[in-house]
């Protein structure tokens, strides 16, 4: 018995899929209509049509068209559950690396409201805080008073590549010396940044579990000694004594912004027990 037949344009309206789609699809072996008369036209059977909805769930589901027509034209179970479990392992990947691209991104947008909130109501007060423990990776460097290689840091940058690691939220120094900060001598830091991916102890080291005295700096990295002079200030007055070691962490700078009075930098002086 005949099989019902359907013009191309029927299967268009019926399946959702575009001519030019069809046609491809004959083209490249995956789905050929079942009878092309003499005048060229082409008839689909009801086998064809149902043939559609598995190839747009493939499809759905991360297979090329070539996958596809493997899996389809070559049915066997050992080799569809092996394309199964290479594309779950892709899939894996692909969504390892867009939960990656979402936290970082996240983590900037939060800074730049950090940013706003700061510029927008003045909020250059100094204040006790408690600094949230969290484990970070860091990078020995040295500091000659260049902001920008110590912020943009492309050596820091290559070591973070190096060991197969990501990166996201503000970056964050640590200076060894106030006093030395405060007559611009060279001395030794540590940058910090949070990181994406699991990594050995000895990348990572503490940063915060500590009561700090805190204070926001608007404007260029050239005077923020008037920040650093005014907390230590405002802690003498308070009869509040603090570490020389401290800790300077970026929140609007040169990855977002060239304009350095726009700069948001927030000073954290650990206070000593």
């Amino acid at each position: 018995m005949r099989k019902e037949k359907y013009y191309i344009g029927e299967v268009e309206k019926i399946c959702g899929i575009a001519k030019k789609t069809l046609r491809f699809y004959d083209k490249i072996g995956l789905l050929s209509p079942f009878e092309i008369n003499n005048n060229g036209y082409r008839y689909y059977s009801k086998d064809n049509l149902y043939t559609i909805p598995v190839i747009k769930y493939y499809k759905q589901s991360g297979f090329t068209l070539e996958n596809i027509k493997k899996v389809m034209n070559d049915f066997n179970y050992q080799n569809i559950e092996e394309s199964f479990s290479e594309k779950i392992k892709d899939l894996e990947e692909l969504e390892r690396e867009l939960i990656m691209k979402k936290r970082s991104l996240e983590d900037w947008n939060s800074l730049v409201k950090e940013a706003r909130m700061v510029i927008d109501y003045k909020l250059t007060d100094v204040k006790v805080k408690f600094l949230e423990k969290e484990k970070v990776i860091f990078q020995n460097q040295d500091f000659e008073g260049d902001y920008i290689s110590s912020v943009i840091n492309i050596e820091f940058t290559n070591y973070v590549e190096e060991i197969g690691n990501a990166i996201t939220g503000p970056v964050i120094i640590e200076f060894s010396s106030l006093m030395d900060k405060m007559h611009g001598n060279p001395q030794q830091i540590k940058v910090l940044q949070k990181n994406l991916l699991k990594c050995s102890s000895e990348q990572l080291m503490e940063f915060g579990g500590d009561l700090v005295i805190s204070c926001y700096h608007i404007g260029s990295h050239k005077n923020i000694k008037e920040t650093y002079k005014k907390m230590c200030d405002w802690a003498k007055l308070h009869n509040y004594k603090h570490e020389d070691k401290f800790y300077e962490r970026y929140v609007m700078d040169y990855w977002t912004i060239k304009d350095e009075e726009k700069f948001v930098t927030e000073i954290l002086i650990k206070i000593k027990k």
